[in-house]
């Protein structure tokens, strides 16, 4: 039993790192696409990042009802041959405008795993055995970042960019197999809901409308934007501005630690102060962290120092990940009988949010780090005012 258990939880957390791994290991690409593709406006290669967040967006509004509704393990086969169209489509392209179709693709087959992974080790463990499993699948979480951009030079070194994508049609059918031969449906036919739109509907029209989840879902959107803008244009400050080179992989991987070590000191302050005082304390902490730089930047009449960025980032990234978790389960907390599909309209809020700021964060970079600096400040005092003043407390 112990053995069969082991391998579904090998199996969740390989599926579930296919988006981390998605994202990441093409931060290395990202030059060599631009160069390949012709693509005129350096900007412009940032969407090769964001764009898979837009696909995910609208994935995972979907694939949470359809499991509900046919089994769990149909929407992965789903999502993950999906995710493989999409990076053959990648692969192939030779224009920017084919590659975001197939990041699009991607993001939008990806989601499932998202969605259905947490489905699938709720239908089988609960309570403190649930606890345990998750926590066993967030280590791979924190070591996936910070290895993927080490794995994606690799490929590119024994191979090209192209074989970024070759090696995530290998893995997504990889998943598939062994899903296939290795592991039983979860959700019993008896437990199976029938799909409709009106569901999903009506989700959305519960969810926008609680103050309470509205709140949390906007700033957890905001705060994942100013992220998603640092992973659009990281290879471009740290590759490129500070001339790290085939080294910039360990940076990015060295501070995507800070995420994992955020996770255990929220376990160890949630219990003292509550998520949302824990929140608020973090983004009034992100905000005031940001003001300090941005007048120490203004300040000096020379470009900032990597040391000083790489030391703002890493505290910046301690506030954002004990944000990731918490505002997520303050967003989901009013809405618990409807648990399923508010996930999925949370989720796909949350995400749509972030891509599009995060957009708009990522292509106004213009050499300096100031535009992302100045992001993290008034995206965090935007939120810090929502949760705060707007927000209900219960």
């Amino acid at each position: 039993m112990e053995k069969v258990e082991n391998r579904f939880i090998v199996l969740m957390a390989f599926l579930m790192s296919l988006i981390a791994l998605s994202i990441d290991a093409m931060l290395p690409a990202l030059n060599h696409i631009r160069e390949s593709l012709a693509v005129v406006n350096e900007n412009d290669i940032q969407l090769v990042i964001s764009t898979i967040f837009l696909g995910m967006s609208f994935g995972l509004m979907l694939y949470g009802p359809l499991s509900d509704s046919i089994g769990r393990k149909k929407p992965l086969y789903l999502g993950l041959s999906i995710f493989c169209v999409g990076s053959l489509i990648s692969l192939l392209s030779h224009s920017i405008e084919v590659m975001l179709l197939g990041r699009f693709l991607q993001g939008f087959g990806a989601s499932s795993c998202r969605v259905v992974s947490v489905a699938m080790i709720r239908d089988k463990f609960h309570g403190p055995a649930m606890g345990r499993v998750m926590s066993l699948i967030m280590m791979v979480f924190i070591v996936v970042p910070a290895v993927a951009p080490g794995l994606g030079q690799l490929i590119i070194y024994i191979g090209n960019w192209q074989s970024i994508f070759l090696v995530f049609i290998i893995l997504a059918i990889c998943g598939i197999l062994l899903l296939r031969y290795t592991q039983d449906e979860t959700l019993a036919l008896d437990k199976r809901i029938p799909f409709s739109f009106s569901s999903i509907g009506n989700g959305i029209k519960e969810t926008v409308s609680n103050g309470t989840s509205r709140g949390y879902t906007i700033c957890a959107g905001l705060i994942f934007g100013a992220f998603v803008g640092y992973l659009s244009s990281a290879q471009q400050i740290l590759q490129l501005q500070f001339n790290l080179g085939d080294s910039f992989s360990l940076y990015f991987g060295a501070l995507a630690l800070s995420i994992g070590v955020s996770s255990f000191i929220n376990s160890k302050l949630i219990a003292r102060f509550g998520m949302r005082n824990l929140s608020i304390i973090s983004i009034a902490s992100l905000n005031l962290l940001s003001i300090f730089y941005l007048v120490y930047i203004f300040s000096i009449s020379t470009p900032v120092t990597l040391l000083s960025f790489v030391i703002y980032l890493g505290l910046s990234f301690l506030f954002i990940g004990i944000l990731f978790g918490n505002l997520n389960t303050l967003a989901i907390a009013p809405l618990g009988h409807i648990a399923g599909v508010a996930n999925s309209v949370i989720s796909s809020f949350q995400t749509f949010i972030s891509v599009s700021v995060g957009g708009v964060v990522g292509q106004l970079y213009n050499g300096t780090v100031i535009p992302l600096v100045g992001a993290f400040f008034l995206l965090s005092l935007i939120s810090f005012i929502i949760i705060k003043f707007l927000t209900p407390s219960d």
